[in-house]
């Protein structure tokens, strides 16, 4: 049914806006900037370095202290990052990784598994990916001149997300 809705309105169907890749390290340092260093390689685009919000002395961290790296992705380049990592994941997702906003997150183990050739002096890092999907259409209630509301009927839901994710990557959603 939702495939048919598409096809009649151009307006109702997904795109991806946005993807996150981000590599929380725990601690500040060389193991940080190397972290850094592996999204750089993988996406072209220097990543942004994040600070600890509160100070936690059971994982030795303390406020303000920089301790993960994320970059975003828009475009063709999300599209073929995202497929690699749905590669590794096997193309299988589970129902708890959708959003009831419509976006979807999950996580790889090792970097490796994405093409990128291993290097002892970088080591293996793990990372997150979250993908923020939305309908054209959807820049009306960010604009800053006459914002306006996305009505109820055209606003994402985690049943569409899932759908998307189906149909276009023959992916499996999970329990």
């Amino acid at each position: 049914m939702a495939k048919q809705a598409v096809e009649q309105n151009k307006m109702k169907g997904l795109r991806i806006e946005k993807l996150i890749l981000n590599i929380a390290v725990g601690e500040s340092g060389d193991r940080l900037t190397r972290a850094a260093k592996v999204l750089e390689q993988l996406t072209g685009q220097t990543p942004v370095l994040s600070k600890s919000r509160l100070t936690v002395k059971g994982f030795g961290i303390r406020k303000n202290e920089k301790i993960a790296c994320h970059v975003t992705v828009r475009g063709k380049k999300a599209e073929e990052i995202l497929e690699a990592g749905l590669r590794v994941k096997e193309f299988e997702l589970r129902r708890r990784n959708f959003s009831a906003t419509g976006n979807f997150g999950f996580g790889i183990n090792e970097h490796i598994d994405l093409g990128i050739k291993y290097d002892p002096s970088v080591g293996i890092y793990g990372m997150d990916f979250f993908v923020c999907l939305n309908r054209p259409g959807a820049r009306v209630a960010r604009r800053k001149r006459a914002p306006a509301r996305v009505g109820p009927n055209h606003r994402l839901q985690k049943q569409d997300a899932i759908e998307w994710f189906q149909t276009k990557y023959e992916g499996l959603v999970l329990g």
